[in-house]
């Protein structure tokens, strides 16, 4: 299972310390795969008026948090792709306000959602465990700061385990377990 050490802060824009800090034994592969599993543990008893649930007005709904797990983690392996290729072509930033309302995630079954996260989540693993080692220290541009490839991991994982921990916390889906 892919394991990649630590992330130095330089190596990614400052607001995303946080989620280089959400591994720190550096066993990526094996979280990347345990976040799915713990979607789809959240989501397993969920009715699709559940699914429908905010928390507070103008919050996404359950639906569109995972709409929008599944268009960031697309942005980021893509970025990782490219970063880890050699790519040091600028990319930019995306606006999730305006791809979430976009995506229209509440006209979807939840269940439909949950199971595109694992597809795009073995991807995104299959993706990881396929670049080369050298390419891991890789820098490119993303949305105006520099990033690594290995950061990009991290991100993803970081990013995602935010988000659900607000599933658990702000929405009250029942902790896998």
């Amino acid at each position: 299972m892919l394991t990649l050490p630590q992330v130095p802060p330089e190596e990614a824009a400052p607001f995303y310390g946080p989620f280089l800090a959400a591994c720190p034994d550096g066993r990526v592969g094996v979280h990347l795969r345990a976040q799915a599993s713990e979607l789809e543990a959240l989501c397993a008893g969920l009715s699709e008026s559940g699914a429908m649930f905010q928390y507070a007005e103008g919050k996404w709904t359950v639906k569109e948090v995972i709409g929008h797990l599944l268009d960031t983690e697309r942005v980021y392996a893509y970025r990782l792709l490219r970063i880890s290729r050699g790519d040091v072509r600028a990319m930019p930033g995306f606006d999730e306000r305006s791809y979430v309302p976009a995506g229209q995630f509440n006209l979807r079954s939840v269940h439909e959602l949950v199971s595109e996260f694992a597809l795009q989540r073995a991807s995104t693993l299959a993706l990881a465990n396929g670049v080369p080692s050298a390419a891991w220290l890789h820098i490119g541009t993303a949305n105006g700061f520099r990033t690594s490839a290995r950061a990009l991991v991290y991100i993803i994982l970081g990013h995602t385990e935010h988000h659900l921990r607000l599933l658990r916390e702000r929405y009250r889906l029942p902790s896998a377990g």
